[in-house]
Parts: structure tokens; sequence; C-alpha cells
């Protein structure tokens, strides 16, 4: 009895003693997920240096808010991937990061959550011209879906040691259909973007085009398919820089940070016009962190965390922390001597833009259906070519063993 006795008493001095310590052990596991969904090379990362913001805000949750936060960070690479992924319900994320005219299609489509401003209190320092009735992609709403991001605009960027000076002087969108470079010119890899070039270039309205127009502009994407390089997202960066393509249409800030790896880049906006668009946070519907999330908005537009994603994207900030920072614009002007011009001052008054909005279900239609057209006739015509080119290699390979044979057989019978 005494021995079972001293085994209870020692064992329970063991367990109250270890509570405290398995409880502790507990509250570290017990650690919140943020699901936070973006386009790539679009957030300060650590790289190179730079504030890796998600590892801030991390520490920040801990420091300030007494939670152990886990950011899991992932990519898209154009708008419509990512809305297949989020209407088909097939992930889950907490914040979001559409443009302008998806922001529009996911809020007709109830897919993203009304914001609570009060629970973003940095949303003051958002410049005017991002709100109210300034949103055009949230019209017709009473609530609050969305905080910008960042915004631009899109234009040509081209390799002047390819170029030629007489060709880029012209400042259009017909640099994307000359012939003297083809193979060399790259073209977007969504539907809106890639036919909103088209558009453009024919003077046409994106929003409001007709099916004719539509389709001819599908007719002068067909025209420019054998010049094209490739269709490309994020891959773009690599080709440019490097300079294994001479031509692309991309966006502003993009174009400043190839520049800073390859300053034989040069850049304008095309003349007949072009896309403005804004990149904007939001909440979608069925987030299971609606406040965490609010909170990692808010974060995001502090002056600190939003000069460093200004200048790791090099894109325009709509924070006027940002924009009117000394320091950010000493930064900006010694990536590149045009930067703030490019990306806040007259060459973006110099051109007239169109913002993406939201097509009818009946357009989005027939852009999936054009859009298809399109590349699986390119993707018949590179087949074309790998298939004519592997059979011409046969060919050649066997007029080879057959000229060898016959040698061989000369030299023998001889």
């Amino acid at each position: 009895m005494k021995k079972k006795f001293l085994f209870l008493l020692v064992l329970s001095l063991l367990l109250s003693v270890s509570a405290p310590m398995l409880s502790g052990c507990a509250s570290e596991r017990d650690v919140t997920t943020l699901y936070v969904y973006n386009w790539g090379e679009y957030i300060s990362d650590g790289s190179d240096g730079t504030l890796d913001v998600n590892a801030e805000f991390e520490k920040y949750c801990k420091d300030e808010l007494g939670m152990n936060v886990e950011v899991n960070y992932s990519t898209f690479s154009s708008n419509e991937s990512m809305y297949a992924k989020i209407s088909s319900g097939s992930a889950v994320y907490d914040v979001i990061i559409p443009s302008d005219y998806m922001i529009q299609r996911m809020v007709s489509e109830n897919l993203l959550a009304p914001l609570d401003i009060s629970k973003i209190p940095n949303y003051q320092y958002i410049d005017d011209k991002f709100k109210g009735d300034n949103v055009y992609y949230e019209d017709d709403t009473d609530d609050i879906y969305s905080v910008p991001y960042f915004y631009g605009m899109v234009g040509i960027i081209y390799n002047t040691e390819i170029v030629s000076e007489e060709d880029a002087a012209i400042e259009s969108w017909e640099l994307m259909w000359n012939e003297a470079y083809a193979r060399d010119i790259l073209q977007f890899n969504n539907s809106r973007d890639a036919f909103g070039t088209a558009l453009y270039y024919l003077g046409y309205d994106v929003n409001e085009a007709t099916d004719e127009e539509w389709n001819e502009a599908l007719e002068l994407l067909r025209t420019q398919k054998d010049l094209v390089q490739g269709y490309v997202m994020d891959e773009i960066f690599n080709k440019m820089m490097s300079g294994s393509a001479a031509i692309a249409s991309y966006y502003a800030g993009d174009y400043i940070s190839m520049y800073e790896d390859n300053d034989s880049l040069s850049f304008y906006y095309p003349k007949e016009g072009t896309n403005s668009y804004v990149d904007a946070m939001c909440i979608p519907a069925n987030s299971k962190n609606y406040d965490l999330a609010s909170e990692y908005i808010n974060f995001m537009c502090s002056e600190e965390i939003a000069v460093a994603n200004a200048e790791y994207t090099y894109y325009a900030s709509p924070l006027t922390t940002v924009a009117h920072n000394p320091e950010y614009q000493e930064y900006m002007l010694d990536v590149h001597p045009d930067s703030i011009d490019i990306l806040y001052g007259e060459k973006t008054d110099s051109v007239p833009t169109q913002a993406y909005l939201n097509l009818s279900p009946e357009r989005l239609t027939l852009l999936n259906s054009l859009w298809e057209e399109l590349k699986i006739e390119s993707s018949i015509g590179n087949g074309i070519y790998i298939c004519c080119g592997v059979i011409l290699g046969g060919l050649i390979t066997l007029g080879i063993v057959h000229t060898v044979k016959k040698r061989r057989r000369a030299k023998y019978y001889d």
C-alpha cells in the first residue's frame, strides 16, 4: 500500500509540474493559417536584402495581437486562372488580389465579402481618386469590396539593340505586328489582355465592342500568331531581360523591373490607347479568417510595408504615403530616370486609356470561344511545324543511310 501511495504521489507531482509546460507547447502549436493568393513577383519577399513582408506580418501578429499566424502564400498568373479556382470552390483563400474587371465579376457572383472599413484604418491613406464613385468596378453597390493594392497601365517594351529607332518612334501597337521582328514578339497569355491589344489597335471599345468587332480582333491576332515567339505571362521577364525576345506588351511596373537587369530595354504607351487597371485586395466570401484577413489588408497599407512593396514591384501605389514619400521617389529615380513620370506623371496622361469592365455572360462566352479558337490554331500550327521538322529530319536521315549503304555496296562489289 505504501509503495502504491508513493507512486501515486510522485505521479501527481509530475503531472502538476508538466501541465503548464504541456499547455505552453499546445499554445505554441495553436497556429492560425492565413491563405493569401496573389500575382507572381507582386510582394516584397525578402530576396536580395528586401523586406520579407509576410514574415513581418507573422511577427506583427505575435508581438501586437498575441497570435501565432502563418501566411500560406501562393501565386497565380492571370485573373482567369484565379477566378476558375475561387469560383469552383477547389481552394479557399482569405485574401486575394484580382484586377478591376474581375472584382466586378466576382462581386456580381457573390464571391467576395463586403469589407468592414473600420477594421482597416489605413484605408484613410488611399488616394481619393480610388474611392467612392471613382471605384468604377464596384458601381451599383453600397458596400466596399476591395482596397487598391497597385495600379498602372499597359505599354510596349522593346529592345533598342534589335528594334530600329524608326519603328519604335511611331509609338503604336503596330510594332506588335511588324513582320521585321517575326518570332521575336511576345503576346499576353490571357484572353482579355491579348484581345485588348488588338481592340485598342483597331480603335474599338474594349467593353462595348460588337460581335463583328470581336471577330475582327480575332482575325488581327491570327495575322500576328506567325510572328509571335510565345504567349506568355511571368515568362516574359527572362525572355526580355535575356534578350531572347525583342518586343512585348506588358505592365509599366514590370518594364522598370526588367530595365534594372537590361538597360537596352525601352518603353512607351501606344498612341491609339491602352488599358489602365487597378489590382485590389479582397476577401473571398468563403474565407475562414475574416478579421485576420482585414488585419492583413490594413498591414499592407501601412507606410513602411507599402513602400517596401512599391520598391520591390515598381508598380504605382494608390497610397499617398507612398507616392509622396521622398525616399521612395529617390529610390525609383535611381532605378530608372523616368520611372516617376512613367508611373505617375505626364506619360500616363499622354494617351487615351480605358479600363476593362466585366463583360456580359454572352460576351464572356464569345471571348472564351474566340480565345480557344486562336490558341488551338496556334497549337496546331506549331504542331505542324514540329511534325514537318521531324518528318524532314527523318527523310534526311533515311537519305544519308541509303547513300552510305549504296557506297558500301559499291565498295563491296567493286
